[in-house]
């Protein structure tokens, strides 16, 4: 019995302990935050079970990617390419929208975002392209242009429909090369650039998109376009430009520093940001106890975008720090494992999927508390998703594959004896 589950849970035992927690806080809490979902199917089993099923799927996913030796990952790299570009260009062309963001692709009646594979792809080509341009003095400095190359074939697909993703796989890619020993001169000209086209995207989000909520407070004219209108249009400042209405608004509130009173702050227009306050105020620092949580009611996205607050609302403070302690073990811990590799494409490959996970997860406890704007960035391993849930679980699978392959350091009884002969006399 203990030699077949061996088999099944390879790889290093802390990273399953964490995948372990991640997921039974997934099941609670999931469970707890969709009650709206439980009322409007008339079910009360039915959103719980579809999750744990999905969830199910994601750890035979990752099983699988364990066992798939790092070498292999090589050789997929390029057919993942094709498959994220051709996938991100279908979804700007025949997505289906959800939320006002055209994200989606629906296959035999099956739902999935392409950045999702797109982002793991990414990281899989800047860990092959670094590794395979290491010199003594670091990476050769037509790694960076390699690197922007494929950058360039996929962050601009997910930057139209998901600004939020594409900074973040951007920051990802970033610190890989930070890793990977890019020249340092190269890396401070890629964030002199960064620099102004973040500025240049903000200015174009504030001259070009409108801001409809803040025009119908001054008591102008707004034009009123219904959906399928949006549907029939195609011209490709639509196409490109739809989103920077959503974004204004965002920025709009979130740089928005005058102070609110409780009874003046409305709650139709800022729902998620005031049930949000709510519900981690209402906590009393030791929380309400699991599936006791009262702001789920009224947070649209409870189960996904906001399900850090929820956290926060039945586990308390404790709670909250304990799941955002989890992704820093694991970032940690595989930093351990990146660094016992004798190879540097696994070594890359860990920290950049590690990077991607946790990077995501910081954030979204970011939106949830208020730090940053509000973005649909979901919780990974805790929030109740579909595709996202089973790519996150094969991420975790290459990096339990790479933790099978790194070299274990193993301390001989001579070492030891050596260490406690030195250590009596220097004592």
């Amino acid at each position: 019995m203990d030699k077949t589950l061996g088999n099944i849970f390879k790889g290093d035992k802390v990273i399953w302990m964490v995948f372990f927690f991640l997921c039974i806080i997934s099941i609670v809490e999931v469970y707890s935050a969709s009650a709206g979902l439980t009322y409007k199917g008339g079910h009360y089993w039915a959103p719980i079970v579809k999750h744990t099923g999905i969830l199910l799927v994601g750890v035979f996913a990752m099983v699988v990617t364990l066992n798939i030796k790092c070498k292999y990952f090589k050789i997929v790299t390029p057919f993942l390419l094709v498959i994220s570009i051709i996938a991100l260009v279908t979804v700007l062309i025949a997505g289906q929208s959800t939320n006002g963001a055209q994200r989606w692709i629906s296959i035999i009646g099956i739902q999935f975002q392409p950045s999702e594979i797109a982002k793991g792809t990414m990281v899989l080509a800047t860990a092959q392209i670094l590794s395979a341009m290491q010199t003594e003095q670091g990476a050769d400095k037509n790694a960076f242009k390699y690197i922007l190359i494929v950058s360039g074939c996929i962050v601009p697909f997910i930057m139209v429909e998901n600004l939020s993703t594409a900074m973040l796989l951007c920051l990802v890619i970033f610190l890989m090369m930070m890793i990977g020993r890019v020249p340092g001169k190269i890396l401070g000209k890629v964030l002199g650039i960064v620099t102004l086209l973040i500025v240049t995207v903000f200015a174009l989000v504030m001259l070009v998109g409108q801001d409809r909520e803040k025009i119908n407070a001054q008591g102008q004219q707004v034009v009123q376009v219904s959906n399928t209108a949006e549907k029939e249009e195609t011209t490709m400042f639509t196409k490109v430009f739809h989103r920077f209405d959503t974004w204004k608004a965002r920025i709009d509130r979130f740089i928005d520093g005058k102070e609110i009173a409780p009874e003046d702050f409305d709650l139709d227009k800022d729902g998620q940001i005031g049930h949000a306050n709510i519900a981690i105020v209402s906590s009393n620092v030791i929380g309400k106890g699991p599936g006791n949580s009262v702001e789920r009611d009224f947070l649209s996205q409870a189960f996904s975008d906001f399900i850090y607050a929820i956290i926060i609302e039945e586990m308390g403070i404790i709670g909250g720090v304990f799941v955002a302690m989890l992704y820093i073990i694991l970032l940690f811990r595989t930093g351990q494992i990146a660094n016992r590799c004798e190879n540097n494409f696994p070594a890359f490959l860990a920290m950049g999927l590690a990077l991607l996970l946790v990077t995501q997860a910081l954030f979204n406890m970011c939106v949830a508390v208020g730090l940053a704007p509000v973005t649909g960035q979901p919780l990974p391993l805790v929030s109740k998703g579909g595709t996202s849930t089973i790519i996150n679980c094969v991420y975790i699978g290459a990096i339990l594959s790479v933790s099978r392959s790194a070299k274990k350091k193993q301390v001989t009884d001579e070492d030891k004896d050596m260490e406690m002969s030195t250590a009596v006399a220097s004592a």
